[in-house]
């Protein structure tokens, strides 16, 4: 139990590097750092007092000893430069065992604030090393805050979901326990502490020999490809008393070193995405797939001994997707490891993802001899599904743990399961495998397989007209005005479903009242029927008093349809594409003949499940596009730096139009132009400069250019550099000054380049101005990654429709991507890459 005072420590020691190191994993890791390098300093002095000597900080490194740093008199740069150097050559230390080498390797301090350092390491000071279980916790209670741990897809695993994991597949003393994806090893410690619970007498002792728990220290392993996470995983284990834990920075899915190593029981939350382009994985795995959690699962089953067993987080795609290698690695694991699956609830990993989840439990000696599999819901875990994940009484772990444990009893017995979920209600649903194997696609929904459900993945189709109430807006007479009720049209439905507030049109309260019909309640579907933007459609999830006009269509589900799940289905392409040879006359217009079109009716559960998958996906698209939204570099300005003109530091010239004769392809891009040249060179740059628009649209924009362009008449660049400035730097407070607002409005907005020089930036040090750089960039490299994100999660979202409409997830139409931008000042340009 972790105690009130030590929760404290750390909680303060976070709070002073938040200032200077915001990244909570770089947090973790200075502060896993700092207690190693006080702990080894606290074992030396226990073994002074023994009678013994320092072997940590002896020698050339006695002057890095914890009592050096923290002895009164020693000034604040003093202590800074004497920590920093300290933890930058601890691996060389020969004094030091390998773990904690491994522990500092590439260890360094991401600050150089004295004031900071000092008031983090008294904090430490505070705490002392033994080998505890409440040091262990607090370790643990350090690692809560690892809630996404990398661009991977990796989540940190809530330790409820762990330990009712390692409960169900209940490792033994004697048994090697593997986690091949490993993190901050979670799953190796609730292991470690179940087995040392299961081997305890009536009084609460231990009953395990000296040399079981040798053995048992050596049965621990994990793999990460992360060295932060290595790092972290060794401290943790350490921490929790293995003086020499087996922990190895290797890549499971590209490495064959240890493809001949085989574990009792596999335990992991294995990755959840691929990087672009898919793994390249070596020749050996059975299924031939690019997806990182295809792959996991593979290499786990293929890795348990004879009588082994997993528990495995796997996405919600395992159990649903239709391609090749899904559906492949669903056969072998039916036929030869499946004894069941328990779904878990979507927002399990809130707030860092909303993805679905199940977990798999593998038995290989079970499951060769079952003719059965079991499938467990569970909606509550006892923590609400918000952001916040507060604590709930509803809990279904305890009933799926108490089925799930009675069924693997009866298999092992080789006694009847018919009686195993009589309970009212019950949690799970027991299947014959040749159900599972009819159609060949193996699902692993349970729901599919309920009595009345449809069989796998073949759902009925019913008419639109007979499972949503059609219904039409009203036109006030006089048309829309500027304030009343808003009144939604085709103009305020975007192309990606949202409805445009910021350009809504209003009726009166009076025409309202009188409204018999287009009335708006949460939950309706939207669909234009008419002009340019017919076949557009939204979902209304808002709480408030509105309407539509006489262009939209109001789609209001009824029984048995979820109305999520109906405007999803509608934004699907195939329903598009059914939707077109309805679209007729001049202005493109649909009439309610499109009731009769028919789309996909899954049992209720079902669709509940898709959407759940599907608003996980959302959740994630929603916070990157915010991130995109709301990013804008910033060069934080220090007192101390001067401020000079922009003509005391560059020269600015206008570029050269291009004439017609000019304008063909080229090899080079061209600012401020529409074409490309590669024939005159008079304003041709060698090297990457800066381009200013200098007239119309983008007048004031700045873009770096590449090595080689053309910069037209349209546009300034830097001819001649006054003062000691980097390039990057100059752009980064160009953006800042935002030129644009300087401009000078008459047809189109222009600027000269007397506007430019009158301006004042910032100007450090050169080697302040390329951290500043540095540091920017790496912000922008990680907003760029939320991009990637966003495509890949649409992607998802356009396989899961293409799932539920029967189509291979292969042929689902892309996300709609951004047309890419050209180098022209005349076309939109990012501020600065």
């Amino acid at each position: 139990m972790l105690d009130v005072s030590t929760k404290r420590r750390i909680d303060t020691a976070r709070d002073i590097l938040v200032g200077k190191v915001p990244d909570p994993k770089s947090q973790v890791e200075q502060i896993t750092i700092a207690l190693i390098y006080k702990f080894m300093d606290d074992m030396d002095a226990e073994a002074e007092e023994l009678g013994g000597k320092r072997k940590f900080f002896a020698g050339k490194f006695a002057r890095y000893g914890w009592a050096k740093l923290m002895r009164s008199g020693l000034g604040g740069h003093e202590t800074l430069n004497l920590y920093a150097e300290g933890i930058t050559k601890m691996p060389e230390n020969p004094g030091i065992p390998a773990l904690f080498r491994e522990i500092f390797k590439n260890a360094y301090l991401p600050y150089r604030d004295p004031e900071t350092l000092k008031a983090f390491l008294k904090v430490i000071d505070e705490f002392t090393y033994e080998h505890s279980e409440r040091l262990g916790d607090a370790f643990e209670y350090l690692l809560s805050v690892l809630g996404s741990q990398g661009d991977a897809g990796q989540f940190r695993t809530p330790r409820h979901i762990i330990d009712f994991i390692v409960e169900i597949v209940d490792p033994k003393k004697n048994e090697i326990v593997l986690d091949p994806a490993c993190g901050t090893a979670g799953f190796l410690i609730s292991s470690y502490k179940h087995i040392l619970r299961a081997n305890t007498d009536a009084k609460g002792h231990s009953t395990l020999t000296p040399d079981e728990k040798a053995r048992l220290a050596k049965n621990f392993k994990g793999y990460d490809i992360s060295p932060d996470m290595v790092r972290l995983s060794l401290a943790n284990l350490y921490l929790h008393g293995f003086a020499d834990p087996h922990i190895d920075e290797y890549d499971t899915l590209t490495s064959e070193e240890k493809w001949n190593e085989y574990a009792d029981v596999i335990l992991a939350n294995p990755p959840f995405m691929s990087p672009k382009g898919g793994i390249k994985p070596h020749k050996r795995f059975s299924i031939q797939a690019k997806r990182s959690e295809v792959l996991f699962v593979d290499y786990m089953a293929e890795h348990l001994t004879p009588t082994g067993r997993a528990g495995i987080i796997v996405p919600e795609g395992i159990i649903f997707q239709s391609q090749t290698a899904y559906k492949q690695l669903r056969k072998m694991l039916v036929e030869n490891y499946l004894v069941a699956v328990v779904s878990l609830p979507a927002g399990l990993f809130n707030p860092y993802s909303g993805v679905k989840t199940s977990i798999l439990i593998l038995d290989k000696a079970l499951a060769r001899q079952a003719q059965t599999i079991a499938f467990f819901k569970v909606e509550n875990d006892g923590f609400g599904l918000g952001a916040q994940r507060r604590a709930i009484e509803k809990n279904d772990l305890p009933q799926v743990k108490a089925e799930l444990a009675a069924y693997l009893q009866a298999l092992r017995a080789h006694a009847s399961t018919e009686s195993i979920l009589s309970s009212t209600p019950t949690t799970g649903l027991i299947v014959p495998k040749e159900k599972i194997a009819a159609n060949g696609d193996y699902n692993l929904s349970g729901e599919r397989y309920r009595e009345g459900v449809a069989d796998i993945g073949h759902w009925p189709f019913v008419p639109l007209e007979e499972v949503v109430r059609i219904e039409s807006g009203s036109r006030q007479k006089g048309g829309a005005i500027d304030a009343g009720v808003p009144s939604i049209g085709g103009e305020q439905i975007n192309e990606k479903g949202e409805i445009r507030f910021d350009k809504m049109k209003y009726i009166s309260e009076e025409h309202f009242q009188g409204m018999t019909k287009g009335v708006l309640r949460s939950g309706d579907v939207l669909i234009v029927k008419d002009g340019a933007t017919t076949g557009k459609t939204a979902y209304f999830g808002h709480e408030m008093t509105a309407a539509v006009n006489e262009h939209v269509f109001i789609l209001r589900a009824k029984e048995p349809i979820h109305p999520y799940y109906l405007y999803r289905c509608l934004r699907a392409e195939v329903f598009q594409a059914k939707l077109r040879p309805f679209i007729k006359g001049i202005i493109g217009g649909i009439s309610l003949e499109f009731g009769g079109i028919t789309i996909p009716l899954p049992p209720l559960e079902v669709q509940k499940e898709i959407v759940a998958e599907i608003e996980g996906y959302q959740k994630v698209i929603n916070g990157a596009r915010a991130v995109l939204d709301n990013y804008r570099p910033h060069i934080p300005i220090h007192p101390d730096w001067p401020m000079v003109q922009l003509n005391d530091v560059i020269k600015l010239s206008s570029g050269q139009g291009l004439t017609q004769g000019q304008m063909k392809e080229g090899p080079y891009s061209v600012y401020g132009g529409n074409g490309k040249n590669g024939d005159h060179f008079e304003y041709f740059v060698e090297a990457p400069n800066i381009a200013i628009g200098r007239v119309g649209a983008y007048c004031g924009a700045v873009h770096l250019t590449e090595p080689k362009a053309w910069i037209t008449d349209n546009a300034l660049y830097v001819t001649e550099y006054k003062q000691e400035i980097d390039r990057k730097y100059l752009a980064q407070a160009l953006v800042q000054l935002d030129l644009n607002q300087f401009a000078k409005v008459g047809g189109q907005p222009s600027i000269s380049q007397t506007t430019v020089y009158e301006r004042t930036i910032p100007l450090p040090p050169l080697a302040t101005q390329q951290q500043i750089v540095a540091e920017i960039e790496a912000e922008q490299a990680l907003v760029a990654a939320n991009r990637e994100l966003i495509t890949r999660f649409e992607r998802k979202i356009q396989t899961t429709l293409a799932r539920v409409w029967g189509e291979d997830a292969e042929s689902a139409p892309a996300p709609d991507r951004p047309a890419p931008s050209n180098s022209s000042l005349d076309s939109p340009i990012p501020a600065v890459h």
